[in-house]
């Protein structure tokens, strides 16, 4: 599938999609056990399966079935962000009643608000329509919101559930800085509470460019010749969030012989440095 923006026509409100989701009384008995087995966005099991791939990555495709390919393409700046969704129709059937929200529980949606521009109610068979989502972050947070979608296909309502990777680390402006700066503020982030450290086994073969290009894909700024060891890793980034600015220090040191990591984050919120840690440790 081929993810570019295209322009859409106008589309039909949330309020009108949502329609056929509402029943009118008891009488509507017979539908429902005609239509017992139904996905509704309740019972729908959240697809996370390419979740991880996108903390250091912000294109690409987020869900594939048989019917339907979902892909995703990204721009952050400081605490606002913008979601490019595709939605490509693999059939040559029409899916109909198209419909798309995103859901957050109750502690997400203080954290984070989430804008969704309408999308067509009719996709051709073979062809990609295209939502967007417009990102606040208000402050810190570790759970992500989840995409909700219900079409028709060959007369089956169809419901899908994609948790969308919308991280705390897309929110991070790269911060440069002089190996005498580091050092300063890596002591002024002493704190117990500030630091969180992970030792943990490599999942993925131990490659330098690699490792290299994921941190910046994760939103750090690389900083050569900090780190007396020139094998490890050292990074630094600002959290941007509407009620505040949280910076961030970390560094990254692989052990080849041992096929092991330990990764050190410090930063002035403790629960930054604890979602970020969970974050990147997946990664290497």
């Amino acid at each position: 599938m081929m993810m570019s923006p295209t322009s859409q026509g106008p589309a039909p409100s949330f309020t009108e999609t949502l329609n056929l989701n509402s029943t009118s009384s008891s009488r509507s008995s017979l539908l429902v056990d005609v239509f017992s087995d139904i996905s509704t966005s309740a019972s729908t099991e959240v697809s996370e399966e390419h979740f991880s791939r996108f903390v250091c990555k912000s294109n690409g495709v987020i869900y594939e079935n048989q019917l339907l390919q979902i892909g995703l393409k990204s721009e952050y700046r400081q605490n606002l962000g913008r979601v490019y969704v595709f939605y490509g129709n693999k059939t040559s059937t029409q899916f109909l009643s198209f419909s798309s929200s995103v859901t957050t529980n109750d502690v997400l949606g203080s954290q984070l608000n989430v804008h969704t521009k309408t999308v067509d109610q009719l996709i051709e068979g073979g062809a990609q329509v295209q939502q967007i989502l417009n990102i606040e972050c208000v402050s810190d947070f570790s759970d992500a919101p989840v995409l909700n979608i219900q079409f028709r296909y060959g007369g089956t309502l169809q419901g899908i559930a994609v948790k969308l990777p919308v991280m705390l680390n897309k929110f991070f402006q790269p911060t440069e800085m002089t190996s005498q700066d580091f050092f300063q503020r890596w002591k002024q982030l002493g704190a117990p509470q500030q630091e969180v450290q992970n030792i943990f086994k490599a999942k993925h073969q131990m490659d330098t460019d690699v490792t290299k290009a994921k941190l910046l894909g994760f939103g750090v700024a690389l900083l050569d010749g900090v780190d007396p060891n020139p094998a490890n890793f050292v990074g630094a980034g600002i959290i941007h969030t509407k009620s505040t600015q949280v910076g961030c220090l970390l560094r990254l040191e692989p052990n080849a012989q041992a096929q092991m990591y330990r990764l050190t984050l410090r930063t002035s919120k403790d629960s930054v440095s604890r979602r970020l840690s969970e974050l990147l440790s997946e990664q290497f």
